[in-house]
């Protein structure tokens, strides 16, 4: 400090040089706002695009009451789809001759599934806890793309580790259940 200064005026100084932020001070927080949005509607893109993937064979596995429910027994798989025959278990359900079933490592010729028979048609997706896992599958995926959006482009390390260990457990139930 120079003698001829007053300590209140060095304070006073200092005072005002902490509070200062710059030409680029409110450009920077309108920049750090705006990559917080932006991260924050792809993350929540990313999940609802997961939850949207899983909800159309969800909704008939986890809602199925009124729906036909039995077993299917495959006896032929091609082009991404089984066929077999339809056994039901439920009252008012009919026997059918063929109906399909997607084609996945779950699925294998020879094999006995429980399903639900989608409405007004003669596709079946699995049921019981394997095929409420296995419909979950894609948002699974999507937690986990989601976790590193969240973990480095908003920055909340915590909240991307959540995401990814929920999703790592959905895949992981998924595959133990197969």
């Amino acid at each position: 400090m120079i003698p001829a200064m007053s300590a209140v005026a060095v304070r006073s100084h200092r005072r005002r040089s902490s509070s200062w932020r710059g030409p680029a001070g409110g450009s920077a927080a309108a920049l750090r706002w705006g990559r917080f949005v932006a991260m924050g509607a792809v993350a929540v893109v990313i999940l609802v695009a997961g939850v949207w993937g899983s909800w159309g064979a969800a909704q008939h596995v986890m809602l199925t009451k009124g729906r036909e429910r039995g077993t299917v027994a495959v006896a032929r798989c091609d082009g991404g789809w089984c066929a077999g025959r339809y056994a039901p278990v439920s009252a008012g359900s009919t026997a059918r001759a063929r109906v399909v079933i997607e084609d996945s490592v779950a699925v294998r010729v020879g094999g006995r599934y429980a399903v639900v028979l989608k409405p007004d048609s003669d596709e079946a997706v699995r049921s019981g806890p394997a095929g409420v896992l296995l419909a979950w599958v894609p948002l699974g995926g999507a937690l986990l793309l989601a976790s590193v959006v969240v973990a480095g482009g908003l920055g909340r390390v915590r909240a991307g580790w959540v995401l990814a260990g929920t999703g790592v457990a959905l895949l992981t139930a998924a595959f133990l259940t197969m």
